[in-house]
């Protein structure tokens, strides 16, 4: 039973975006299988499974790259506040300005993210521009910019 729910776990949130284990129980409850909060709490450990943060600015479930990895989308978000202290859009293109000499470890948090509309990034010593596919995804990517800078000040 317990190898069956493990698979049901990875296989849930290979296709969801889970980000709580209330999410989890109800996703495996649709599925026809019961189990509780503190069994699921349990399987998350057991499975390596960690929060990484999406492209929207949100965190979900995934499965740990090695065991004993340090949080990457932790690290990932540090570096982007540390390096970033404003950014604009203009029509497709977003603007990062960083401390000196960190644009490029913006751009590198922002390329571990794997945001889905980002064509690309091009850094200089201070100043990156993010390419995105369409105006609206830069403007939203502005937006999750903004939420991520809020969370990490909190």
């Amino acid at each position: 039973m317990k190898a069956k729910r493990h698979a049901e776990i990875l296989s849930i949130i290979q296709e969801y975006d889970i980000e709580t284990q209330d999410q989890l129980l109800d996703k495996l409850r649709e599925k026809g299988m019961k189990s509780t909060q503190a069994t699921i709490s349990r399987d998350i450990k057991e499975l390596h499974l960690v929060k990484e943060l999406t492209g929207q600015g949100t965190y979900r479930y995934a499965v740990s790259e090695r065991k004993s990895s340090l949080n990457v989308a932790g690290r990932l978000n540090n570096i982007f506040r540390e390096s970033v202290t404003t950014f604009d859009s203009a029509q497709n293109i977003v603007v990062l300005k960083t401390m000196p000499g960190l644009a490029s470890a913006a751009c590198s948090a922002l390329d571990g993210m794997q945001l889905p509309n980002m064509v690309g990034s091009l850094a200089g010593d201070d100043t990156a521009i993010l390419i995105m596919r369409t105006t609206k995804d830069a403007e939203d990517l502005c937006l999750s910019i903004v939420k991520m800078l809020d969370k990490l000040e909190n």
